[in-house]
């Protein structure tokens, strides 16, 4: 908790970490990764760069960044997932047994394993910024409520001072679609299962004008089908 005043009087992003990092040097069980912040749409890879919205820790090697970036370009994330819709924190151990990684699914902990990270502590802040440790060892068991507040509250204050450095950049905003309300709308209640008549008797309007509204929104996505609009809708973040 004492690192937290010191944070927010650091000039650089590294200094930041090396801050963060400092306040676990009586601890052998965590060090730091990093701090990114998420782009706009989730899955966009080409906005996460590094230096300007994710920073490492020196701890960590750049050889693991470009095997965890070349694997995540194509598999999802499912750590950097639960970190996005959630706002607890959880060890990395703990997100495999609640998400019930099997497989291929457990892509990201294998590369970490293969890096020497066994195991990590992941804080997403405001939906926007995640704040990872690593331990060499696994964590079950090993940290106490008191722990991750502590834990937590450190990784806010380090994600605060970030997104003051590096500014309000716009992560893709700009190219974010601009879909009407009644677009909107029609793809969220898509997304609920609902047929064209069922949502035109919802939004009270007439199926033509639905089905306008429907197509619209498809282009506006770049989109060929309804089912590929609604998930693009959801990953740019239109409705929950």
């Amino acid at each position: 908790m004492d690192c937290c005043g010191p944070i927010s009087e650091c000039e650089k992003p590294s200094e930041v970490l090396e801050k963060l990092n400092e306040s676990l040097s009586d601890t052998r069980k965590l060090r730091v990764l990093g701090a990114g912040r998420f782009p706009w749409k989730s899955g966009d890879w080409d906005r996460v760069t590094l230096g300007e919205t994710l920073f490492l820790h020196k701890s960590v090697g750049a050889k693991w960044w470009r095997d965890y970036l070349a694997r995540a370009r194509t598999s999802s994330d499912p750590v950097v997932m639960l970190a996005r819709v959630s706002l607890a924190p959880f060890t990395w151990s703990e997100s495999q047994k609640m998400l019930g990684l099997v497989g291929a699914d457990q892509w990201v902990l294998d590369l970490c394993v293969k890096h020497g990270m066994r195991d990590g502590f992941t804080c997403p802040v405001g939906a926007r910024w995640m704040v990872s440790f690593w331990s060499p060892q696994t964590l079950t068991g090993a940290l106490s409520p008191a722990t991750r507040a502590a834990l937590y509250a450190a990784a806010s204050s380090a994600a605060l001072r970030l997104e003051q450095l590096v500014g309000p950049h716009a992560d893709g905003i700009a190219d974010r679609p601009h879909l009407t309300p009644r677009e909107v709308a029609v793809l969220r209640w898509a997304s609920l299962g609902q047929r064209i008549p069922e949502i035109a008797r919802a939004l009270g309007l007439g199926p033509e004008t639905v089905r306008t509204h429907m197509r619209k929104g498809r282009e506006k996505l770049g989109s060929l089908t309804t089912a590929h609009a609604v998930a693009e809708a959801m990953r740019w973040r239109l409705f929950p």
